[in-house]
């Protein structure tokens, strides 16, 4: 109970980030398939309330019963589902995530790289035996001479 010793994870990250995944994708077929027997019991129901129960009848828009319409816009809904879950997710899953920020970590690497390489070719470390350029001088500057420091700028 108070011993230092700490628990050490028995999976490590990658492992758990697989599962998690896993975990997630299954999490969303088994949605799938329950708004799909959800879809089919309601569509059921709608087509027995107007059929057989005879529920607005006289309401027909467009010349059909309105069941119908209720069920063709739920089918819509279900395919745009199925469509986000087996083709949107394969497409922009994990995979593609993880591949979008590999890439951005590249592109990032070779600025900052790029960046120090312009900063060492401008301002080079003392002792280094890469080429200086030579740097810009003013010549409204006036500057001290190492010679005579105590001698004033402006004589």
């Amino acid at each position: 109970m108070f011993s230092k010793k700490k628990n050490e994870p028995k999976i490590d990250y990658e492992q758990r980030e697989l599962y998690e995944n896993a975990r997630q994708r299954a999490k969303q077929k088994k949605r799938l398939f329950q708004h799909f027997v959800v879809f089919l019991i309601g569509a059921v129901f709608l087509i027995i309330l107007n059929v057989v129960i005879g529920f607005k009848e006289d309401f027909q828009p467009l010349g059909y019963n309105w069941f119908v319409w209720a069920v063709l816009l739920w089918t819509l809904l279900f395919v745009i589902h199925f469509i986000n879950v087996f083709i949107v997710n394969s497409f922009m899953g994990k995979d593609w995530e993880a591949q979008q920020v590999d890439r951005l970590v590249k592109k990032q690497k070779e600025k900052i790289a790029s960046l120090k390489q312009k900063v060492e070719m401008e301002h080079p470390l003392p002792g280094s035996n890469q080429p200086v350029s030579s740097p810009k001088v003013d010549p409204s500057i006036k500057r001290i001479n190492p010679e005579d420091p105590n001698k004033p700028i402006n004589s």
